[in-house]
């Protein structure tokens, strides 16, 4: 039996989402003096957060639908277990979500996306930097770059037109020979004859670690958070309250939506519909002495990558665009684990924990960062697909710029909830 609407103590501002991104905006805010409340089901950093490939990816400026992509697709759909799927019942419901996507690879659009993603990736390698110095958590980044690895000419020559456009804004990157691959990662097939390097690639000891060792900052900065199922919120015009499940509601003077692919649940009870789907990712961690993995490698004619983290080396990615009710289907983590150990000959693929993620997706791989167009105490931090960890920082000066009608370090135009209607 649900208990009795019981009103919590009000707050300054209600963070929607206990995520990356939502933990990165309750730090910046809560910063400068403001008391937050983060609100999530689940806990800090323990669903999609958790799970991630752990990389700070600042040269991944490319929206999914590119051209070298596009041309993929009818091969990756063919096969059930590859980079990309789609189930068919579910096909028609995704189908509008498609012909948006098609329409940003278009060359007009597709270039608008890669400037500002370019852009984000700038404030969000500085702003993950000052962030980590001012939380004690420098420890946990690692500055190894990432190997890109292709089998053919082809694939190699394909990802160069990609390596062009990252030199246009001056990501940096060198083509490496099969011996300076080999130096670089010892133990790799031979299968693999052409690398690309990236230096200024990072990743972290492990994800959910960096998140809930950052909420300690946080809290130290004067954040707090109660875990809580919302259902419901809306803007009274004096502020904004947010109802739980079990009858408990939340007030607050703002309100931050950063909760990931169920963000749009929320947007429409402000009157923003916004197409956000789910890149459903899965992985495998197996234990760390399952390979000496030097950084992390980048399969893309495949779809996934290994990262050795803190805690074990990861093998995952690949897109399943299945929304949020589908069961998982592990047989994925599994494809990806097989594909790993043939690319890594001795790989010990015993004791794996196998996981599932809702990665929050928009057509044109941008997020929105945003105020809510009709109710001014409602702001949106979302939809960051498969780079919010890469740009939580960012999003938090960004927010909390909004928030606080401060100068903006960048145009947010680009990130506006309004840009996907007609």
């Amino acid at each position: 039996m649900a208990r009795k609407s019981v009103p919590v103590a009000s707050t300054d501002i209600i963070v929607l989402g206990g995520g990356i991104v939502g933990v990165a905006i309750a730090t910046y805010l809560a910063e400068t003096g403001r008391k937050v409340l983060v609100l999530d089901r689940s806990g800090i950093c323990e669903e999609t957060s958790s799970g991630n490939a752990a990389a700070f990816a600042f040269a991944d400026i490319l929206p999914l639908a590119q051209k070298s992509m596009l041309k993929q697709v009818p091969r990756w759909l063919l096969d059930p277990l590859g980079p990309l799927a789609i189930p068919p019942a579910y096909f028609p419901k995704l189908l509008p979500w498609l012909i948006r996507f098609l329409m940003a690879g278009r060359p007009a659009q597709f270039e608008a996306a890669v400037s500002a993603q370019a852009q984000l990736m700038k404030l969000a390698e500085v702003e993950w930097q000052s962030l980590l110095l001012r939380s004690g958590l420098t420890h946990m980044l690692r500055e190894d770059g990432a190997l890109e690895l292709y089998e053919t000419e082809q694939e190699f020559k394909a990802a160069e037109k990609i390596g062009e456009i990252r030199r246009r804004f001056q990501v940096p990157l060198r083509h490496l020979t099969r011996e300076q691959i080999e130096e670089l990662q010892p133990g790799l097939s031979d299968r693999f004859r052409y690398g690309t390097f990236l230096p200024g690639w990072k990743t972290v000891a492990d994800p959910r670690l960096l998140g809930q060792n950052l909420w300690t900052y946080a809290e130290r900065c004067g954040a707090t958070f109660i875990p809580a199922n919302i259902v419901e919120v809306r803007d009274t015009g004096q502020g904004v309250v947010a109802q739980a499940n079990d009858g408990r509601y939340f007030q607050a003077g703002k309100l931050v939506v950063a909760a990931g692919a169920w963000s749009h649940r929320f947007t429409k009870m402000f009157g923003d519909p916004v197409p956000l789907e789910t890149e459903r990712g899965y992985n495998t961690t197996l234990p760390k002495d399952a390979f000496d993995i030097r950084r992390q490698l980048i399969f893309p004619a495949h779809g996934f990558v290994i990262t050795p983290l803190e805690t074990g080396v990861r093998v995952g990615g690949a897109v399943e665009l299945g929304g949020l009710k589908r069961p998982p289907n592990y047989a994925r983590s599994r494809a990806m684990l097989a594909k790993a150990a043939d690319f890594l000959p001795g790989l010990k693929t015993e004791g794996g924990r196998q996981w599932m993620g809702y990665r929050p997706s928009l057509p044109d791989s941008l997020p929105v960062i945003d105020r809510a167009l009709r109710s001014p105490n409602v702001f949106y931090a979302f939809g960051h697909g498969h780079l919010g960890l890469t740009q939580a920082a960012a999003t938090g000066r960004l927010v909390r710029e909004l928030v606080l009608e401060q100068q903006q370090s960048l145009d947010t135009y680009p990130y506006r909830a309004s840009r996907f209607r007609r």
